[in-house]
C-alpha cells in the first residue's frame, strides 16, 4: 500500500533539494555571515565588499551591478556605511527590497557622523537577524519555517556570545578597562560591554590627529595607566606605533571592526571576530597579550574613509 507515494515521494525529493537557491546579495562580510546563518541552503549569497576589505573603499565594478540585477534580496547594513549602495541598486535595475538590516537600532554619534559599526553589539545583531529572517519568508515563502527557525538556533548562540563577552570583562576591575585603538568605530561594543576606547585617529577618519591631538593622546596613556595599545587589518598602524614609540608600550593585538577575515583569519565569522576582538582586549588591557609586530606605515593611512 505505501510503497508507490514512498517511490514518488524518492524520485521527487532529489528534484526538490536541487531548486536554484535564492540569489541574496549582501553589502560585506558581516552580513553575508548572517544570511547565510539564516538562510542556509535556500540561499545563494554573494558578498559585494569580500572579508578583509574596506567598505568605504568600495569602488562598485560591472560584475557587482550584475549580481544585484540577479538578486531577489539584497541586504545592507545602512547608517551610513554602504553610501554606494542606492545608486548601484538603481543602475543595476534592482526592483527588489533593500533591507536595511540596523534600520529601527538606535545609532550612537562618532563626531558629527552617525557611528555606522552597529554590528559590534550583539544585541543589534540578533534584531538584524529578526529583520534578515523577515525579508527571506518575504522573498521566499515556501522556506519560512527553515528560515525562522535557523534564525532562532543562530539568536540562541548569539545570546550565548553576548553572556559569554560580558562574563569576560566582569574579571577585569572598571579601572582597567580602557583601551586605544586606530578609529572610532568600536563605539557599540564600549557601550555593551562597559570598556573605555580612545581612537587615535578621532571620529573623522580623514583627518590626521593634529600634533596637540596626539600629544594629549599619549598623556592620557600615561596617566590614566591605560596598557592597551591595539591595531586594526586594513590600516591606522603607523599612528599606532607611533603611540606605542611616545608611551613605550608594546601594541598588543589586533582587532577586526570593518570586515571579517579572509580564510585562516582569527575572525572568519561573526562570532569568531566578537570573541577574538574579546579575547584581544581583554588580555591586552589586563597586560597579559604577547606583543604584535606591526609595520609603521601602510597604504590605506593617508586616505582613510569618510562615512
Amino acid at each position: 500500500m505505501l510503497k508507490r507515494p514512498l517511490a514518488a515521494l524518492a524520485l521527487a525529493f532529489p528534484l526538490f533539494a536541487a531548486a536554484e537557491p535564492l540569489p541574496v546579495v549582501a553589502s560585506f562580510s558581516v552580513l553575508g555571515d548572517w544570511v547565510r546563518e539564516v538562510g542556509g541552503e535556500r540561499v545563494a549569497v554573494h558578498t559585494l565588499v569580500g572579508a578583509g576589505e574596506d567598505t568605504h573603499m568600495f569602488q562598485p565594478a560591472p560584475a557587482a551591478a550584475q549580481q544585484l540585477a540577479r538578486a531577489r534580496l539584497v541586504v545592507m547594513n545602512g547608517l551610513g556605511f554602504e553610501g554606494w549602495m542606492p545608486r548601484l541598486a538603481q543602475a543595476a535595475g534592482y526592483k527588489g527590497e533593500l533591507l536595511v538590516a540596523m534600520e529601527g537600532v538606535e545609532p550612537l554619534r562618532a563626531g558629527a557622523e552617525r557611528d555606522p559599526h552597529a554590528w559590534l553589539s550583539v544585541g543589534n545583531a540578533i534584531h538584524a537577524v529578526r529583520r534578515i529572517a523577515g525579508s527571506l519568508c518575504t522573498a521566499d515563502a515556501a522556506g519560512c519555517d527553515e528560515y525562522r527557525a535557523r534564525a532562532a538556533a543562530y539568536t540562541t548562540r548569539l545570546q550565548a556570545l553576548d553572556t559569554e563577552i560580558r562574563a569576560a570583562w566582569s574579571e577585569v576591575p572598571q579601572e582597567q578597562r580602557q583601551a586605544v585603538i586606530p578609529h572610532d568605530n568600536f563605539g557599540y561594543y564600549a557601550r555593551d560591554y562597559g570598556v573605555r576606547i580612545w581612537a587615535a585617529q578621532g571620529a573623522d577618519g580623514e583627518s590626521e590627529p593634529s600634533a596637540r591631538a596626539m600629544a594629549a593622546l599619549v598623556r592620557r596613556v600615561r596617566e590614566g595607566g591605560i596598557r592597551a595599545l591595539l591595531v586594526e587589518p586594513l590600516e591606522g598602524s603607523r599612528l599606532m606605533a607611533q603611540i606605542a614609540r611616545e608611551t613605550g608600550l608594546p601594541i598588543s593585538g589586533k582587532l577586526y571592526a570593518e570586515a571579517l577575515s579572509p580564510a585562516g583569519g582569527p575572525a572568519t565569522s561573526y562570532e569568531a571576530m566578537m570573541r577574538h576582538n574579546t579575547r584581544t582586549l581583554v588580555e591586552a588591557v589586563q597586560g597579559v597579550a604577547k606583543p604584535v609586530d606591526v609595520p609603521h606605515h601602510d597604504e590605506h593611512d593617508t586616505h582613510h574613509h569618510h562615512h
